[in-house]
């Protein structure tokens, strides 16, 4: 199992973050985002191959987090304070413009702060999750409508049904999530509507998992035992502000500046319903170029690390580091 740093706390933005650093102090300074329900751990095969190729990796387990504060209102999960933290990392190193770089709703995230901090990001790379214009509609309305209140997150939103069912199984989440896809496209296309969003509260309190594992018992007790011990509730409170954040950046400009790449999962069913991820972005991200592998389910950068490691690395080196 690849080790981790030690990690170090670091005040920022008003809480304490427990954050995994690796490579030269003087290297292209990288901040890596964790998605939900992970941890910074999650990006332990791209630490030492980012730091060996230069890097100087800055890796936090973010708020609500493993070994990071966990602020009790749900408000103080929202987009703007999530986006303060990653700056205020770079307040406290002293470095001012970094490459962010996030996975799932990490990449929400890292996709966002060129819109709220565009001086501090010399670039952008989304794993998995592309650039996604705001919507016209509050998305939890849209996904309502087309999905019902099962979807999980319309669910999130409605009770604390998902923090109980979690919290009272921590392992069987991960035996739940962290396994490869077992649809293809083709036979995801051919699932009812309804169907095409899993009901994950659902699936973790009946059980077992489906698929591969891309985790092994080692890496996928970490998880459940790091669970154990902080809970869900601040991860998923980070989806209850999904009407907020919304609503609080009518007036930004949905536009990227900076350099930024897109590693497509070629078989994740999270994007499946993006018919053309290029289109999306077009006149939305100035500068994009695009990767794929095109096997990988949704935990790309866990299933196959190597793939993401080569397409990070090529991309920083010629855009940053000649």
């Amino acid at each position: 199992m690849p080790t981790m740093p030690e990690p170090v706390k670091i005040s920022t933005n008003g809480i304490t973050l427990a954050v995994y650093e690796a490579g030269p102090k003087d290297g292209l300074p990288v901040i890596l985002c964790h998605g939900f329900p992970e941890l910074a751990y999650s990006w332990r095969r791209q630490i030492p191959a980012l730091a060996a190729a230069g890097c100087r990796v800055i890796c936090p387990d973010q708020r609500g987090y493993g070994g990071s504060d966990k602020p009790s209102a749900v408000h103080d999960y929202s987009i703007q304070h999530l986006t303060g933290d990653l700056v205020g990392l770079l307040d406290h190193y002293g470095i001012e413009r970094a490459v962010f770089i996030g996975h799932d709703w990490g990449g929400l995230v890292v996709w966002q702060v060129p819109l709220l901090h565009p001086d501090r990001v010399a670039g952008v790379a989304g794993v998995g999750v592309p650039f996604i214009p705001r919507a016209a509609e509050d998305p939890i309305v849209t996904f309502r409508r087309m999905w019902g209140d099962r979807m999980y997150i319309v669910n999130f939103q409605d009770s604390q049904e998902a923090d109980a069912v979690f919290d009272a199984d921590p392992y069987r989440v991960f035996d739940v999530l962290l396994r490869k896809n077992p649809l293809s496209l083709e036979a995801f296309a051919q699932l009812p509507h309804e169907d095409r969003v899993p009901d994950i509260v659902k699936r973790v309190r009946t059980g077992p998992g489906t698929g591969e594992r891309i985790v092994s018992e080692e890496e996928q007790r970490f998880y459940a035992d790091t669970f154990a011990k902080a809970g869900f509730t601040g991860p998923i409170n980070w989806y209850r502000n999904w009407s907020e954040n919304w609503a609080s950046t009518a007036q930004i400009e949905q536009r990227i500046r900076v350099p930024a790449l897109f590693i497509e999962a070629g078989n994740d069913l999270a994007t499946a319903a993006i018919p053309d991820v290029a289109k999306l972005m077009d006149g939305h991200v100035d500068d994009l170029e695009i990767q794929r592998v095109p096997d990988s389910g949704h935990w790309i950068q866990q299933e196959y690390p190597e793939e993401v490691n080569r397409f990070l690395i090529d991309w920083l080196e010629r855009r940053f580091m000649d």
